[in-house]
């Protein structure tokens, strides 16, 4: 199974390795596939998960039993986090800010990248800039903190049209156009578009609200697969062509899946894979 900082590490560079302990690390195998899959799993199909056979699973999940890491449920038998993974997961939410994890990397990102890098949360009015690196270059594209980015022709605003809930962006677009909740954009053809930026897991607006700019956003999540922060990257159409946005758009998905898995979200592929089938 991947690890967590996987996507990061594909994007900024592998650490050095350093010397564990093989059996803490496999006794974490079967705490991610009970992560990665979200319920209680039986015996035989949780040491699947984790890639290993039930003889040897199951004296892992004594140990981690006895530590309260995993607990069995005595009429089915499926093993489930334990009351120590909710103390810990409790715990790790109250610690972890999106914004200052997200912030952390806005930096590097925009070094790697080229462009200018943005984050944006959804506020009273829609989504909303809360901060702005700018490319390391002599082209500097303008975006000002606070600034109210418009939801359907900008990349940010349909990424948060596409991961949340409908009637939390219609509220928003009546209020920014004035027309009726039950208005445009929800056409089919709009709720296509919306479909393709959660397949694709990035949206995407060329030349849409600025002339010759090309804007790329990709979601960050919380858990309970929350979207909270839209992670943007800005550049010149001239120079985005669809090779170089194709790149940019994996590098922000990738940091975007670190920083989600970071904050205890599920793998992006996953949450697309749950709206599609809902």
């Amino acid at each position: 199974m991947p690890s967590p900082s996987q996507p990061y590490q594909r994007a900024f560079g592998t650490p050095k390795p350093q010397r564990g302990i093989q059996s803490m690390e496999v006794g974490g195998q079967l705490l991610q596939a009970l992560a990665h899959r979200g319920r209680p799993l039986p015996l035989k199909e949780l040491a699947l998960e984790a890639a290993m056979s039930p003889a040897k699973a199951h004296p892992y999940l004594v140990s981690l039993g006895k530590l309260g890491l995993v607990t069995q449920d005595e009429a089915s038998g499926h093993y489930g986090l334990g009351p120590l993974a909710l103390q810990l997961g409790l715990m790790s939410l109250q610690q972890v800010d999106p914004l200052q994890l997200a912030g952390q990397r806005l930096h590097s990102l925009a070094q790697a990248l080229n462009l200018t890098v943005a984050l944006a949360v959804w506020g009273s009015q829609g989504p909303t800039i809360v901060r702005v690196e700018a490319a390391p270059t002599a082209v500097h594209i303008s975006m000002r903190h606070g600034t109210v980015m418009n939801l359907q022709h900008t990349a940010s605003g349909q990424l948060f049209a596409a991961y949340l809930p409908e009637a939390t962006v219609r509220a928003a677009w009546a209020q920014m156009t004035g027309e009726p909740r039950r208005s445009k954009p929800w056409s089919a053809a709009w709720r296509a578009q919306l479909a393709c930026v959660r397949k694709e897991g990035v949206a995407i607006s060329r030349d849409a609200v600025i002339p010759g700019v090309t804007a790329l956003a990709a979601p960050i999540f919380e858990p309970l697969d929350r979207m909270v922060v839209a992670l943007i990257a800005l550049g010149p159409t001239a120079v985005l062509d669809n090779r170089a946005t194709k790149s940019a758009a994996k590098q922000l998905r990738d940091v975007a899946a670190a920083i989600s898995a970071q904050l205890g979200a599920r793998e992006v592929s996953d949450l697309a894979s749950d709206r599609r089938s809902a």
